[in-house]
């Protein structure tokens, strides 16, 4: 009776692993590939595009102001109108990028993203890039929301998540051996088929993985859900605003902004200066630095009217949300896990292959067997 209940759970965590990977397959694929580029991003993109980074010298030597200021002059011919959102202050040997940002013309319309390049020792324009027409961009909107924010396509991803860490679950328990030799499961030939070999001992070495990722994945597609979960567990600061244009007067400058700042945060490290927006509804304008500070990230808020600072702090959830991203991007945590973070995206599109060539070889099994059985010329002769 044991037996045939243990059969019939089997059965079922079997055709759900199946159908599951057979009715996403078309989206699974893209959506991984797409993920593990992204792991080297940097790496491909100056392979790709070496003039990018091609920096004279590690020292920001230059005023925030003049970074600005170049980068604006850098797209003073595009008529859309793009102002300064932020200046990216790099790690030693990449260009310093200031984020140009537009609102779009229509209603509705998508906001146009531009970043410029920038030598820090001379903040010589390196090179000009519109986010969403670059490679890299495609491959992030992509991953993101599949390039149909408008559809819900975040939502879409986030379910695609949730199939696939069920898929990697029911894999590790179809994989579990049914006797006690958990040993013998790990050795290659637990078939003659060089498929079922290779779908099986790839997927119980990367299950745990992708099952890693694919939470982290749902985690981030549904970021206010999430966001609201999280806070009810434990403390986290409240969300900058989002949106918005670059404010056309502020009463600080940059520098004056990033001198208040340094001071409220002495010792601290300032890792990116974002420009005041001007929110519907609002008065205030305020200018954020993002800070590093011995390992430890911090945010000082500068009002742009009174140069009143407000230092925040990460809080216990802010620092869980962090990890939950650099998890799923493979970042943060060494090579080791950037690799295994990179084989979660190149692993589903073997197991789609070799998971697909199984199952029709099943049928084609299953259909020659009702053949001979339907047929008394085709049985062996006793």
């Amino acid at each position: 009776m044991a037996d045939t209940r243990a059969a019939k759970l089997r059965r079922l965590w079997l055709n759900v692993h199946l159908w599951i990977g057979i009715g996403l397959a078309a989206l699974l694929v893209p959506i991984s590939i797409s993920g593990a580029l992204l792991v080297w991003h940097d790496e491909i993109d100056t392979w790709i595009t070496p003039h990018r980074y091609a920096v004279t010298g590690t020292q920001v030597a230059l005023p925030a102001t003049v970074y600005i200021a170049k980068a604006v002059e850098a797209v003073a011919k595009d008529p859309a109108g793009l102002r300064a959102n932020a200046v990216r202050y790099p790690e030693p040997g990449w260009p310093v990028r200031v984020m140009m940002r537009a609102q779009g013309r229509e209603p509705g319309a998508r906001p146009q993203i531009v970043t410029v390049f920038l030598d820090p020792p001379t903040a010589t324009v390196l090179d000009v890039m519109e986010f969403r027409s670059s490679f890299f961009g495609f491959l992030h909107v992509f991953h993101e929301n599949l390039t149909i924010p408008e559809y819900s396509g975040r939502q879409i991803v986030g379910w695609a998540g949730v199939g696939m860490l069920i898929m990697s679950l029911t894999g590790l328990w179809l994989w579990w051996p049914r006797g006690s030799d958990l040993l013998r499961a790990l050795r290659w030939k637990r078939s003659t088929r060089f498929t079922f070999n290779l779908h099986h001992l790839l997927g119980f070495w990367i299950s745990i993985p992708l099952a890693a990722v694919s939470l982290t994945g749902i985690y981030l597609a549904f970021p206010q859900t999430a966001r609201d979960a999280m806070s009810s567990i434990t403390a986290m600061n409240q969300q900058p605003p989002r949106g918005g244009q670059a404010a056309q007067h502020t009463s600080l400058t940059a520098d004056r902004a990033l001198e208040v700042a340094l001071k409220a945060a002495p010792g601290a490290t300032p890792v990116a200066l974002f420009l005041p927006l001007q929110q519907r509804g609002e008065a205030a304008l305020n200018w954020r630095v993002q800070m590093a500070e011995r390992g430890e990230a911090l945010s000082v808020t500068v009002d742009d009217r009174s140069g009143q600072s407000t230092v925040t702090r990460l809080q216990p959830g802010d620092r869980a949300a962090a990890w939950i991203r650099w998890i799923h991007e493979g970042s943060h945590s060494g090579p080791v896990w950037a690799v295994i973070v990179f084989l979660t995206g190149v692993f589903p599109t073997v197991f789609a292959a070799t998971g697909l060539i199984m199952w029709l070889r099943k049928r084609a099994d299953r259909k020659a067997l009702n053949a001979k059985r339907a047929n008394p010329r085709l049985r062996p002769a006793e």
